[in-house]
């Protein structure tokens, strides 16, 4: 829900365990990293992600965008393609006349969710503490925001070249009080022809500045909480506002004798207001993103072609708290009896990567029974990463600004520790790629098509006995019927077998690896063992589909079974278990399988096709299927935060199990004394000894994902409607496990029914089944009607077209799970393992209306 997050995308399921899951995406040709363009990372209370890195395209600036799943289809990107791939197309000039298109849009969000805690009448005739005052935490961190977005492009061309130039500026607030994102961007798109057309050069050049605003969240927040957890467990009886110096009200409870009531002990709230005006998080990036692609005739049916890519993003990250918020974990100092706070980071990421791709195309038409295409080509890629970082501790309250004057903070060490609080941290990464491939590609008499591609990959990720890899795929399709009339007008079955590599994992994974620490004890610590037999992961894919046209090419469609099998699982294994090298990690190849199965379904209707009206429904659906094998692991995953949940994990990896797999105590309910009830694996009650635990059938990877959409136009009215949703998984609500059980009201506030519950005061919120909920959903996406204006008064404005719009999202959603939404995954890792279907402060999803004017001159 936040302004320009971060997103995760999935294709057929997840096939690594620690490497990227995410599909490649490439750009005009140009593959890119995968890697983020901002910082995350360590935060003020707990770690935050980073940016969405496909911020610096603008979506006007799109003219297509295509999924490549299949072994066939991706196998020609190789080792980048293991968990397919998107493929973007920008647009480019289509006409040699001049033609000025401007567009603007202003949209409106509010909050859209049914998470609530109790009023401050509600909370005082449950017998909570009455302070006198009154507080709604909806008022005091979400607002109504306003998004406008301004687009403005010009194209012309002549008989050889054509250029498209388009400019873009968006503002975006989030419905949570200072967040959004503000983002520019300026684009350049050339192609033209030289020699007689023998030697043509497209060349694309984008520049994006994006500065992201956000506040106190994060994503493993501990007791203390983030800004939503503030919000939700104030008091609603609390003053926000009081005439004490600071000017907001703290409640300090004491936890303890002798313990400052300034500051939190066990129990002490943190002003959500205060929070919101002493906090502040700014990003800018600025990114530079071109390329060129020359192609160059040969002969009549052999081209060259040369690609050269440059990707190059700078991004600042500024953060502080300011000291006059009495955050005890957070920088309280005690120096000759002066107490200090607050913190200052400045973080600093730059990128640099570089494409090279060159490749020899043969194409021939040799009889009508017999055409061929073939590619032979060589690419590199390299990618350059470098981040500093600066963090300050213990300021004077007078300091207001302590990202200008960082130097302000206590930069000796505290007398009760000798740790320096003034910190800098400083690395970079190099990773380099290389690829010899092979491509063609066979049509015998119209009907069958054959490809066939090879590839020989290198990475510098993987050990030195293992950097390269040979990798192959194979494809086919058969026109059973084409072109015909009657009942069955189009039928394709086609197949394809293919294995690649991923070596999406973190660089210098095979490499020892080492800090030096200068101190007492200096001397190097290694960080991760060397490995020289690390290997590529190796996906195995396979598929066979079905696409045709029936009733008259009304009524189109597609079915493919799939199966894709991943062995060679790069894995971290602990200090601990390198014994008796090294105490680093060490990165391995598990012998273990990671295998997703699955069928997909599509269908397409014209409902009425004429010439004034036309009404179309489309329908597509992905049933999933998970399975982890071949192994004797037990790998833990999905860390809990909160209090009393340090350490604990509700996930785990295990032979014959889908992965990320729930394990937790079975809640049945409370005995009379209000004590939680367990049952073990045999059915029996229980203690909440870990053996107690129960490995459940129910797992956070949706077994299906459904949408259908509808369009409809009516000479110059227009209107569409998409809804998506997923199924069969669950959703472990760590927000109601950390914040919402009986034990923490009065001091806390929570929703009325944990309040009214027979649950004893002091039973624990132990992780178990009471916090695991159904994310089934369905949402309406989009909505949007329009109308088209044309001639009179625009025609004398030389104005050739002009369509009004109105658009609506997330309008609608139906689900049972009570959090913010049902859509989300918070990185929640254990010992490294990502996570999967956890819940955890989230950002709350807006509805949005927007109304906006499309102009062609």
């Amino acid at each position: 829900g936040e302004p320009g997050s971060a997103i995760s995308i999935r294709i057929r399921g997840n096939s690594s365990l620690r490497s990227g899951n995410g599909p490649l995406i490439v750009v005009d040709g140009v593959p890119l990293d995968g890697g983020d363009s901002s910082a995350g990372g360590s935060g003020i209370l707990g770690s935050t992600t980073a940016k969405n890195p496909l911020n610096f395209i603008n979506q006007n600036d799109i003219e297509s965008m295509s999924v490549l799943k299949d072994a066939g289809a991706t196998a020609i990107y190789g080792s980048r393609g293991a968990n397919g791939v998107i493929m973007i197309t920008t647009k480019k000039s289509k006409s040699k006349e001049p033609q000025l298109n401007a567009s603007s849009s202003v949209g409106f969000s509010s909050y859209k969710g049914k998470l609530d805690v109790m009023s401050t009448q509600e909370y005082i005739a449950a017998g909570g503490t009455n302070r006198n005052s009154s507080y709604n935490w909806k008022d005091a961190i979400l607002q109504s925001a306003t998004t406008v977005n301004n687009d403005v492009s010009y194209s012309t061309g002549t008989d050889k070249s054509m250029t498209r130039l388009s400019f873009g500026a968006s503002n975006t607030e989030g419905i949570v009080k200072n967040t959004g994102m503000d983002k520019y961007t300026a684009s350049i798109n050339n192609s033209t022809s030289f020699f007689n057309d023998n030697f043509k050069v497209d060349a694309r050049l984008t520049y994006a500045g994006i500065r992201d605003k956000s506040t106190l969240l994060s994503n493993n927040a501990g007791f203390v909480g983030n800004l939503i957890a503030a919000a939700l467990y104030w008091n609603p009886t609390n003053p926000v506002y009081d005439n004490s110096p600071d000017g907001y009200f703290n409640p300090g409870y004491v936890a303890a004798a002798g313990a400052n009531p300034g500051n939190y002990g066990s129990q002490t709230l943190l002003n959500p207001v205060q929070l919101l005006d002493a906090y502040s998080d700014n990003t800018q990036t600025n990114r530079l993103f071109g390329n060129i692609n020359a192609t160059l005739k040969l002969a009549s049916n052999l081209k060259f072609n040369f690609i050269f890519g440059v990707d190059n993003s700078n991004s600042s990250r500024r953060s502080q708290l300011l000291p006059t918020i009495r955050i005890e974990d957070n920088a309280r100092f005690t120096v000759a009896g002066v107490e200090y706070f607050g913190q200052a980071d400045i973080i600093n990421v730059n990128r640099f990567n570089k494409t090279f791709e060159n490749f020899f195309t043969y194409d021939k038409e040799f009889s009508k029974n017999f055409k061929l295409n073939a590619v032979a080509g060589y690419s590199y890629y390299s990618y350059d990463f470098d981040q500093n970082s600066i963090t300050a501790k213990g300021f004077v309250p007078e300091q207001v600004n302590l990202i200008d004057n960082i130097q302000g903070g206590i930069t000796w060490a505290n007398g009760g520790g000798g740790t320096n609080t003034f910190g800098s941290r400083t690395f970079r990464n190099k990773v380099e790629l290389q690829s010899f491939y092979a491509r063609a590609s066979a049509n015998l008499y119209n009907d069958l098509n054959v490809d066939l591609t090879i590839r020989r990959d290198g990475s510098s990720k993987l050990g030195e006995n293992d950097k390269y890899g040979n990798f192959f795929a194979i494809g086919a399709g058969y026109k059973i019927f084409s072109g015909q009339d009657g009942l069955v007008n189009d039928l394709k079955i086609r197949g394809s077998y293919g294995v690649t590599g991923n070596q999406e994992f973190n660089a210098n994974s095979a490499l020892q690896v080492a800090r030096y620490i200068n101190g007492p004890n200096q001397g190097f610590g290694d960080l991760i063992n060397f490995n020289a037999d690390l290997r590529w992961e190796t996906t195995t894919a396979s598929n066979i589909g079905l696409d045709f046209t029936l009733l008259k090419n009304r009524l189109s469609g597609s079915l493919e079974y799939f199966n894709r099998s991943t062995t060679d699982l790069v894995f971290a294994q602990p200090g601990e278990a390198t014994q008796p090298g090294p105490p680093g990690t060490k990165f391995v190849n598990l012998d273990a399988v990671l295998e997703n199965t699955g069928f997909e379904a599509s269908l397409n209707y014209k409902i009425i096709a004429k010439e004034n009206i036309n009404w179309d429904f489309s329908i597509n659906g992905a049933f999933l299927k998970n399975t982890f094998k071949e192994t004797s692991l037990f790998i833990p995953t999905a860390e809990l935060n909160g209090r009393g949940l340090s350490g604990s994990f509700v996930q785990l990896l295990a032979n014959n199990l889908p992965a990320y797999s729930y394990y937790m105590y079975d809640f049945q309910g409370y005995a009379a004394d209000g004590s939680s009830i367990y049952t073990d694996a045999a059915g029996n009650n229980s203690d909440l000894g870990l053996a107690s635990r129960k490995i459940l059938d129910k797992t956070p990877l949706p077994k299906v994902n459904l949408g259908f959409s509808s369009s409809f136009s009516y000479k110059k009215f227009d209107a569409a409607v998409s809804f998506y949703g997923a199924f069969g998984h669950y959703i472990y609500n760590n927000t109601t496990n950390a914040l919402f059980f009986k034990g923490a009201f009065p001091t806390r506030n929570v929703p009325i029914e944990v309040a009214t519950s027979p649950q004893s005061s002091s039973d624990p919120n132990s992780p178990s089944t009471k916090y695991l909920e159904s994310g089934d959903f369905l949402r309406m996406g989009n909505l949007t009607f329009g109308y088209t204006f044309s001639g009179g008064v625009l025609d004398r404005a030389k104005i050739s077209s002009a369509r009004f719009f109105v658009n609506g999202q997330n309008l609608l959603l139906f689900t049972n799970y009570t959090g913010f939404d049902p859509e989300v995954d918070i990185a929640k890792p254990f010992n490294g393992v990502p996570s999967a279907g956890i819940d955890y402060l989230s950002y709350p999803r807006a509805k949005t209306i927007s109304m906006g004017l499309n102009l062609n001159f």
